[in-house]
C-alpha cells in the first residue's frame, strides 16, 4: 500500500535553489510522476520505467542495474543548457565555476614568528624527498601531493564540526569553506586519473604519504590550529610552484599538452577545445585561493581570535 509523505528533504535541497545556476548550467526538474506539488508518493512496488536511472546520466556511461528500494529515493535528472545529459555524480552543475586565474601566484607569506619559521620549515623538509623522488614526472607528483592537499580541509573541517556541537555555537562559516577545500582538491585528482593512472609503487607511497600526513595534521591541528593552517598555507604554496613548474614543461614542449578531460571542462566551465595546459592554469588558481585561504586563517588566530569571529571565504575560488 502506498502512503503519502512530504517530501521535506528531497524537493527543496535539491530543487530549491535556482540563484546557484548560471547561463551555462541549469537543473532539469521534471520529476517523475511519483512526485507532485513537494510530495512523493513511497511504495514498495518495482520502479516505473521512467524512474529508473539513465545509462547517459552517470559518469562511466555504462549500464546502471535500477536499484529498487522502498523509501523512494529517486535520482534528481540534470541537464545541460543544450539539453544534454549531466554526466556528472560527483558534482552539480551549480558546483561548477570558472576559476579566477588573476590572482597573485607569486605571493609569500614570509615566516616571522616560531610558529611561521616552524611550519615553513616543516613543509620544507617535507617536500624534498617528493622532488628527489618524482623530479620532472609532473602527473604523478601532481596526483600524489592531491592526496595529501585534500587531508587538511577535511580534518579541519571534522574537528570544527565537533567544536561546534560541544560548544553548541556556530563556526562563522568556516566548516564550510574548509570542507570546500577539501572537495575541491580531491575534484584535482578526479580530474589527473582520467589523463594518467599511477604505478603500483606510486599507489603505495600515497598509502604510506597520506597515512603520516593525516595523523600528522589531526595532532597538530588539535594542539595549535594557527600552527597548522599555517603549515597549509606554505604546503598551497609549494603546490603552487610545483604546477608552474609543470606549466614550463608544457610550454617547452617536454610533456605533450593533450586535450582536457571532460570532467575538468564541465567541472572549472572551461571551453570544448580545453587543453591540459587550461586544466593546470586553474589547478593552480585554485591552490593560490586555498594558500590565501590557510594564511589568512592562521592570521585570525594569531592575533588572538577564534575563527568564528572573523566570516569564512566561503566560495572563494
Amino acid at each position: 500500500m502506498s502512503r503519502l509523505v512530504f517530501n521535506h528533504y528531497l524537493a527543496p535541497r535539491i530543487f530549491s535553489n535556482p540563484a546557484h545556476l548560471t547561463a551555462s548550467t541549469k537543473i532539469f526538474t521534471a520529476l517523475s510522476p511519483a512526485t507532485v506539488a513537494g510530495f512523493r508518493y513511497l511504495s514498495s512496488s518495482p520502479p516505473t520505467a521512467e524512474d529508473k536511472p539513465n545509462p547517459e546520466n552517470s559518469q562511466t556511461h555504462q549500464d546502471v542495474k535500477a536499484v529498487v528500494s522502498y523509501w523512494g529515493v529517486t535520482p534528481p535528472k540534470f541537464t545541460r543548457e543544450d539539453g544534454s545529459a549531466w554526466p556528472w555524480n560527483s558534482f552539480r552543475p551549480w558546483e561548477s565555476y570558472k576559476a579566477d586565474t588573476s590572482i597573485d601566484v607569486k605571493k609569500h607569506h614570509h615566516p616571522a614568528t616560531f610558529t611561521d619559521k616552524f611550519a615553513y620549515w616543516t613543509v620544507q623538509v617535507l617536500k624534498y624527498p617528493t622532488y628527489l623522488f618524482f623530479q620532472r614526472r609532473h602527473m604523478c607528483h601532481a596526483m600524489l601531493l592531491e592526496t595529501v592537499a585534500a587531508v587538511p580541509g577535511m580534518v579541519g573541517g571534522m574537528l570544527l564540526h565537533c567544536k561546534s556541537l560541544r560548544r553548541f555555537e556556530h563556526s562563522g562559516g568556516w566548516i564550510k569553506a574548509l570542507l570546500e577545500e577539501a572537495e575541491n582538491e580531491r575534484m584535482h585528482l578526479m580530474t589527473f586519473i582520467d589523463v594518467s593512472q599511477p604505478q603500483w609503487y606510486e599507489r603505495a607511497l600515497v598509502f604510506a604519504v597520506q597515512g603520516f600526513f593525516f595523523n600528522f595534521y589531526f595532532l597538530t591541528y588539535m594542539v595549535s590550529p594557527k600552527l597548522a593552517h599555517r603549515i597549509t598555507g606554505y604546503l598551497e604554496e609549494e603546490a603552487v610552484n610545483s604546477y608552474t613548474e609543470f606549466l614550463k614543461d608544457l610550454d617547452n614542449g617536454s610533456f605533450e599538452n593533450v586535450p582536457a578531460p571532460a570532467i575538468a571542462i564541465d567541472y572549472w566551465r572551461l571551453p570544448a577545445n580545453a587543453t591540459l595546459r587550461d586544466v593546470i592554469v586553474v589547478i593552480r588558481a585554485d591552490e593560490a585561493h586555498h594558500r590565501d585561504i590557510n594564511h589568512y586563517a592562521s592570521d585570525i588566530q594569531c592575533q588572538g581570535m577564534e575563527l568564528k569571529e572573523a566570516p569564512a571565504p566561503i566560495g572563494y575560488h
